[in-house]
């Protein structure tokens, strides 16, 4: 049996930046990383938009606010001291109807509240000044919003880990979990380890590692898979998208509405819509796992949700097959979009955890059990939040041992 001081599942950022910090703060700890894919980052972080978050979003006082405010600086010092590329572009929030404006004053207040300076309120004719193609009754600029390639920036942090002497180990899937004694007993697919701290960093995967630890008790959450489905400008039309133009939320829904984001490559995504996944890390509509969808569908959470947005759903769901539908809400934002102006693009799967009473963690979940501590629900902001992430799970890993 192997012996590690640490070992953490799951090589996307948040994994990546979580063993980055331990080892930053504790050279001498023998960490393992396991993954179960080839790389690290192929699945949440490798498929985002590539956004580095303000933080306007997010209740004052929540995880999310607290780690996205902190993450960014982090991300940014990071990137600097390695040399790695970003933007820090702006964006534009945009209410289209009348109804929309509290909702912008909201957006706006919370901003102040989370500390964001330099925020700018915009009448329509001001919209113009950011995004002249823009369509809109008023809107927010958010100086501080960016974006960044992920992939690069985990690269990076593989890179660095290597170098400190940290073991990541690739192709890798974890099978079991037993705790006993102060430690914990890992079972994957290759070896059988014992560690003095396991930290699962899961993603899609979160609760069925919670349901290893749990030992065979039911956990009270479960991870819905939600494919977000990308178009890409054309050329000839990303002149009509300058940074990133986004609308304004439904307050109601944990996702921020279909918008444009440029990226650090030059493409011009328009997306993502919501549709249920049938398969945790299904980007296609054909992807399929029984097993995973039976389990999504027999989740009494997932009953109440369905319930509860089934209108939404639906709509998703049309949308998702109708590009004309997809273009209309697009001209929403820009009217002079069309339909041969987009061609198909990527798409990713949000890992979005739901209780069983039928409620969407809206905010970022971590759970703990003896020496092994579970980060649960890590959707966006997760990847801007993750150096911050890190150091809250190297803070309660040092406590640990």
């Amino acid at each position: 049996m192997i012996r590690r001081d640490v070992i953490i599942i799951g090589a996307g950022i948040i994994g990546l930046a979580a063993a980055y910090k331990i080892i930053e703060r504790s050279p001498h700890l023998k960490i393992l990383l396991i993954e179960k894919e080839s790389n690290v980052s192929t699945h949440q972080t490798g498929h985002n938009s590539g956004v580095i978050h303000s933080g306007i979003y997010y209740k004052p006082g929540s995880l999310k606010a607290i780690n996205c405010l902190k993450g960014y600086r982090m991300l940014l010092d990071f990137c600097d001291k390695n040399e790695i590329d970003y933007e820090l572009c702006g964006k534009i929030i945009v209410a289209t109807e009348e109804k929309e404006l509290p909702a912008l004053d909201a957006l706006f207040n919370r901003g102040i509240e989370n500390g964001l300076a330099d925020m700018k309120k915009l009448t329509s004719e001001e919209l113009k000044n950011y995004e002249p193609h823009v369509k809109g009754i008023a809107g927010i600029h958010v100086p501080q919003t960016g974006i960044v390639d992920y992939k690069i920036v985990s690269q990076k942090l593989s890179g660095i880990l290597k170098e400190k002497r940290v073991d990541i180990r690739l192709n890798e899937e974890v099978k079991a979990i037993k705790i006993s004694n102060g430690s914990s007993e890992l079972i994957s697919t290759s070896d059988e380890y014992r560690a003095k701290a396991i930290v699962s960093c899961a993603g899609l995967y979160s609760d069925k590692i919670a349901a290893m630890v749990s030992g065979g008790s039911e956990i009270d959450f479960r991870i819905i898979p939600f494919r977000g489905e990308y178009y890409q400008l054309e050329d000839k039309a990303k002149h009509l998208i300058k940074n990133l133009i986004y609308p304004v939320p439904d307050p109601e829904f944990p996702f921020l509405g279909v918008h444009f984001t440029k990226r650090m490559d030059g493409i011009v995504e328009a997306g993502p819509n919501a549709v249920l996944a049938f398969k945790k890390e299904g980007y296609k509509k054909t992807d399929l796992d029984i097993k995973e969808l039976f389990s999504t569908l027999g989740f009494k959470g997932f009953h109440k949700i369905a319930k509860k947005y089934w209108k939404t759903g639906f709509y998703e769901i049309y949308r998702s097959f109708s590009k004309k539908e997809f273009v209309s809400s697009l001209q929403k934002l820009v009217p002079e979009i069309k339909e041969n102006d987009l061609v198909k693009g990527g798409s990713g799967v949000r890992a979005q955890a739901c209780r069983s009473d039928g409620s969407l963690i809206d905010d970022f979940l971590f759970q703990e059990k003896e020496n092994i501590i579970n980060v649960c629900n890590a959707p966006s902001p997760g990847a801007t939040s993750a150096l911050s992430i890190g150091e809250t799970i190297s803070d309660k890993v040092l406590k640990l041992l």
